[in-house]
């Protein structure tokens, strides 16, 4: 059970995510189905709060004297970021969330995508399943990785 608690933590830290509760869950043998869900459940906890909250944070903190520097700059550079990224998805800019919050590279991922939703002021409920979606496509890609099906490390052994 503990081991299955530290496969839920390490799934909720932003950029570690289920990129790396998966492979621990491997490293320690632990059963494949019930790893993957709590992988996935813990990775999704975070996800409506920082899409519900993060922006209104960022907004309210953009006039601080310590913070607002920092917190203009994100608003601003999600802000670039999102229009850009949504004037070439076009049509296509749900399957693009899906596909930024499903390929596990560096600064992608669910934490990151929720921010980048939350800041296009895309649909709450729509934005939710395909970032479910694409971790589901994050999880099945590390769980192949870290079972050495990509000539990964195995970590199994």
């Amino acid at each position: 059970m503990r081991k299955y608690i530290i496969v839920f933590l390490i799934s909720m830290v932003p950029l570690i995510e289920l990129r790396g509760a998966i492979p621990y869950a491997v490293g320690f043998d632990l059963p494949l189905v019930p790893s993957l869900i709590v992988a996935l459940v813990g990775n999704m906890v975070p996800v409506p709060l920082i899409f519900l909250f993060a922006r209104k944070i960022l907004a309210w903190g953009k006039d601080k004297k310590y913070i607002g520097r920092f917190f203009t700059w994100c608003l601003e550079k999600g802000e670039k970021g999102g229009r850009k990224l949504e004037a070439k998805a076009g049509a296509g800019l749900y399957l693009a969330l899906l596909l930024f919050v499903g390929i596990p590279l560096p600064g992608t991922g669910a934490w990151t995508g929720t921010l980048a939703a939350s800041i296009l002021d895309m649909d709450f409920k729509k934005s939710m399943l395909y970032i479910f979606l694409g971790l589901l496509l994050a999880a099945g890609i590390m769980l192949l990785a870290s079972l050495g099906v990509f000539g990964a490390i195995d970590l199994v052994k």
